[in-house]
């Protein structure tokens, strides 16, 4: 699938969504209210896990990378650095002489054993902390506290027809999947999920998720 179908596609689908991702006002100042406290709360690890990447990985601190959110449109998605420089280059080249590790690669675009991720790396994402910097995109709008999981422009032709109800919501730092088993589902079962949290949509079940994300993010089986 070329490049332009897709940008034609997401422009298509942009003109039929409404001027608010769904939950409107309710949902962004609930949104507002979550990432404000869990910053004011969170920032002296934020500037703990700043520090240590500096000191032990260099600059930069802070990764962003291209995602798509509510209407298709792309965004700086951020998150702590967690794997060494020239990333894409270590992925290619391991992804090349192992062919277990390229056949995982296609079917869920993750590897459990990711050669890009350096040791503190790994720590900072088995425990979501990696993450943490995503409440500065939510309070920017470009997120929701609770949504789909924030995908880049290669993984639509996966979510076919799920794809229109993607971009009805803002992508989510968690959601139905994280709490669902996450790493343990597989990619079909997250675009059903992801369809079904924006079909039934309720401030109640953001709720819900944002209670049982806790005790999900302990469970760094999940994560690995």
């Amino acid at each position: 699938m070329t490049l332009e179908p897709k940008l034609s596609s997401i422009a298509t689908t942009t003109a039929r969504l409404s001027s608010r991702p769904i939950g409107g006002l309710t949902k962004r100042a609930l949104d507002i209210a979550v990432a404000s406290v869990a910053l004011v709360l969170l920032a002296p690890l934020l500037l703990l896990v700043a520090l240590l990447i500096r000191l032990t990985m260099g600059s930069p601190v802070i990764f962003s990378h291209a995602r798509l959110g509510y209407g298709g449109r792309s965004f700086a998605c951020l998150k702590f650095r967690t794997m060494v420089n020239d990333a894409d280059t270590a992925l290619q080249d391991h992804l090349v002489h192992n062919s277990a590790a390229r056949e995982e690669w296609q079917i869920d675009r993750k590897l459990r054993i990711d050669p890009r991720v350096t040791r503190l790396g790994s720590i900072l994402r088995r425990s979501s902390i990696d993450e943490l910097p995503q409440l500065f995109n939510v309070l920017m709008g470009q997120m929701s506290c609770v949504g789909p999981r924030p995908i880049v422009a290669e993984e639509i032709p996966r979510y076919g027809l799920a794809w229109e109800d993607y971009t009805k919501a803002s992508p989510g730092m968690t959601g139905l999947w994280q709490v669902s088993g996450r790493n343990r589902l597989s990619y079909r079962t997250r675009v059903a999920l992801d369809r079904r949290y924006v079909r039934r949509w309720s401030a109640m079940r953001d709720v819900w998720i944002l209670v049982r994300t806790v005790p999900a993010v302990l469970r760094t089986e999940d994560t690995a």
